[in-house]
């Protein structure tokens, strides 16, 4: 656990493009499963709940990044990224009003350059140089 703490933008940075690849796969989904009509009425269900995942992963990403963080401005921006990214992903469940397909992607880049950004900004000899004592 404490290794995942210390890599928290590198998990961050991975389960934010595991939810980009994710994101464009699911329409190919659709048009395989369209094709072969005689299976399913809509994807799986472990693909349905895959965005939960990767929103509980990058939720705790996010957490450990922001608590370890010297840059004071990026623990806002992360937090509203994460925020955008799971309005939209329960928009897309519930169905509450129309949004393009592709207004996924731009959390979902935001949060992998976030991450990245942090991790490159972050760079230490020891574990307690990057954590903010402010």
């Amino acid at each position: 656990m404490i290794l995942v703490k210390q890599k928290s933008d590198i998990l961050g940075s991975f389960a934010s493009s595991l939810c980009l690849v994710h994101c464009i796969a699911t329409p190919f989904l659709f048009i395989a499963q369209a094709g072969s009509a005689t299976c399913c009425d809509g994807p799986p269900l472990w693909w349905k709940f895959m965005d939960y995942l990767f929103l509980g992963i990058s939720f705790f990403a996010i957490l450990w990044s922001t608590k370890t963080t010297t840059l004071k401005w990026i623990k806002p921006v992360l937090w509203l990224n994460w925020s955008v990214l799971a309005t939209i992903i329960l928009n897309e469940k519930l169905e509450l009003f129309h949004l393009p397909e592709a207004v996924i992607y731009i959390p979902a880049i935001a949060l992998v350059m976030l991450h990245l950004y942090n991790r490159k900004h972050c760079k230490c000899a020891s574990n307690k140089c990057c954590v903010n004592e402010g």
